[in-house]
């Protein structure tokens, strides 16, 4: 039960990070992690979007090589 309960707030946190990383990609915004005073909680913070950042990747990459995706024109600046 306890387990259970302890992966579902992992997989929610890595989903959160993963939007946190779409957020970047897409507007060029990060959160700004030199504001966290505490060295620790700056490291864990920073590891904590890297794991978005590499879902995000991953998800991209599968996209990319997919042939159900495919480029939408209008959205390319």
């Amino acid at each position: 039960m306890v387990l259970g309960r302890v992966a579902h707030y992992a997989l929610d946190a890595v989903l959160l990070s993963t939007v946190v990383a779409g957020i970047r990609r897409s507007s060029g915004f990060v959160p700004d992690t030199s504001m966290i005073s505490d060295e620790t909680v700056r490291s864990v913070t920073e590891k904590f979007l890297g794991a978005g950042e590499t879902v995000f990747d991953i998800l991209q990459s599968t996209a990319i090589n997919s042939k159900y995706y495919k480029r939408d024109e209008r959205s390319i600046r």
